[in-house]
């Protein structure tokens, strides 16, 4: 059993590296634009005065961060070959998110708002997957160039992780079909073209089919933004959205009438495997963080590292970095291998304890420092406050372990949730 991360993920990591250092590092210096990741990221981020929004110049600088992934043919790793990419696994993407976080924050890879140089573009693959013909011609070059997007409205204020038993309803009306419902949480309205809006077309509450996507566009009559919810972590672009007699023609369907939960879960897979990732890139870098301060601070004339106190907890933290990192590759091996939903129960292990160990690791990491590491002059509390969310988004830690559960105990007898065929 080879352990060694495959040589063109190794060669490509070292690509990346090298293309942060020419072109990411020094637009990241100039024109004071360490102020979105030092100590004044948040005040710098956030238009105040907007919604609590993020401001112009801030997805600006990111936009031009992507533009120059994108001509260096860094961002589109993931796609196939035939749309300019790489053929990227989930294996490699898994080692790439890493690699991205465990370097801290920057401009290569801002996980707040899920930006990368290298492109964690699900809707490009989705739409590869279960996007029409038409709908394809439309949407696929501006979905590779990262100038197009599309939300997702899944959660309603009365129903999060029990989706199917959404009241948002779709009901035909000739060749068009009128949208009434509420969405939540729905993240990146303020600056989508579309919003994928999940309503329920047939069926009854509780059932996994019956549910149908629907791409919205954003000027849709009916569809409002009510409110950008504000969030512990800020900026924040996760709004709440109310649709009232939205009309939309058969061609908004997205993955067929009646099958909406399937686009969703494969979402939900191929996300909550790099969520997981991430959080431990994240959470290496803050063990590696605290060694290296431990060994350099002399507090009473001696360094904190020889204090057992200090000591046993990141041997902890970094021996469960060890293991998981194992149970990363591997189910993202065998992703690869069997399909997007072979490995459900692996996918949900991985995605509640790697979020659970970010944020110890962030928490720990705060107290290695002291007051600098409570302060915003340090990452921790930034790493900390984003980290967190992921333990409630995408399914809560206690919807992963539930999922874990099912096919620990029997409950659930097919590799593949709820809603998929």
């Amino acid at each position: 059993m080879d352990f060694e991360i495959p040589g063109d993920i190794a060669d490509f990591l070292a690509e990346i590296d090298q293309f942060i250092e020419e072109h990411i590092a020094p637009l990241e210096q100039r024109d004071d634009n360490q102020r979105f990741f030092d100590h004044r990221r948040e005040d710098a981020r956030t238009d105040w005065d907007r919604g609590g929004l993020p401001n112009a110049e801030w997805e600006d600088l990111l936009a031009r961060a992507k533009r120059l992934a994108v001509e260096a043919g860094i961002y589109s790793y993931p796609f196939p070959a035939e749309h300019g990419g790489r053929d990227g696994s989930n294996l490699g993407m898994a080692i790439i998110r890493e690699h991205l976080a465990s370097r801290g924050l920057g401009l290569h890879n801002d996980l707040q708002n899920e930006h990368s140089v290298v492109g964690n573009n699900i809707g490009l693959l989705l739409m590869l997957e279960y996007g029409t013909e038409a709908q394809q011609s439309q949407w696929l070059d501006g979905l590779k160039s990262a100038t197009r997007g599309f939300a997702f409205g899944i959660t309603e204020p009365e129903h999060g992780s029990d989706a199917t038993y959404m009241t948002t309803s779709a009901i035909r009306q000739g060749s068009e079909w009128v949208i009434n419902g509420e969405k939540t949480w729905n993240t990146g309205v303020h600056s989508a073209d579309c919003d994928l809006i999940l309503a329920r077309t047939s069926g009854a509450a509780g059932d996994a089919q019956g549910i149908t996507a629907f791409l919205v566009p954003m000027d849709t009559p009916g569809l409002k933004v009510e409110e950008y919810l504000w969030t512990f972590n800020m900026p924040s672009d996760h709004a709440r959205v109310s649709l009232t007699d939205v009309r939309v023609p058969d061609a908004a369907i997205f993955g067929g009438e009646g099958k909406g939960l399937a686009v969703i879960q494969h979402f939900f897979n191929e996300n909550r495997i790099r969520q997981a990732a991430s959080s431990l890139g994240a959470a290496q870098y803050c063990v590696n963080e605290s060694v290296r301060h431990a060994r350099e601070r002399k507090p009473f004339g001696k360094p904190l590292a020889s204090n057992q106190g200090i000591q046993f907890p990141l041997v902890d933290l970094n021996a469960r970095c060890e293991m998981l990192r194992a149970l990363i590759h591997k189910t993202a091996w065998l992703m690869d291998r069997d399909g997007a939903f072979s490995v459900s129960d692996k996918v949900s292990m991985c995605n509640y304890q790697a979020n659970r160990l970010c944020c110890e690791a962030a928490d720990f990491a705060m107290q290695v420092h002291g007051g600098m590491g409570y302060s915003r002059y340090k990452p921790f509390e930034h790493i900390y406050r984003h980290h967190r969310r992921y333990r409630i988004t995408e399914g809560a830690d206690e919807i992963q372990m539930r999922r874990a559960a099912g096919y620990l105990f029997g409950f659930m007898r097919q590799h593949k949730p709820k809603g998929v065929d």
